[in-house]
């Protein structure tokens, strides 16, 4: 039988050594910080996704050129779903971050990369720790 697999798309914010986390509320994770992100749409590609969340959520403009390919993670959810996750990092947008969701996120913060908050999804943390360290493609979750 097939693997199907849900594909999500994160999207890496940097000012200097700093990232823009959201700390989402009510429904997926609440109470935890994530990365800009979402799910890939029918019909879409995974770049459109990138521009169209990071929109959504932080309302500022990126343009697919400045998308850096910055990891691909292959996850397993504590529920055993796999996922596999897109992680782009960009230094260049049009817009000031802002909260464009605040019945999804209560707050967005910029954090030291290297210093991620104790609550951080735990796949957004390994996405950006294989974005750090290099890794083009990683593991999350399985045994």
């Amino acid at each position: 039988m097939r693997q199907q697999v849900t594909v999500d798309v994160h999207i890496i914010l940097r000012r200097d050594r700093d990232v823009l986390l959201c700390l989402r509320q009510g429904g997926y994770a609440s109470g935890q910080y994530c990365l800009p992100s979402g799910h890939l749409d029918d019909g879409e590609t995974v770049v459109d996704c990138a521009v169209r969340e990071v929109r959504e959520e932080v309302g500022v403009t990126i343009k697919p050129a400045a998308l850096q390919p910055a990891s691909v993670i292959h996850h397993l959810s504590p529920e055993g779903r796999p996922r596999v996750g897109f992680f782009f990092a960009t230094t260049v947008w049009e817009g000031e971050p802002y909260n464009a969701e605040p019945d999804k996120c209560a707050k967005i913060s910029w954090v030291p990369m290297d210093v991620l908050p104790g609550n951080t999804v735990p796949y957004a943390a390994a996405g950006l720790a294989h974005y750090r360290g290099g890794v083009g493609i990683g593991l999350h979750g399985w045994p």
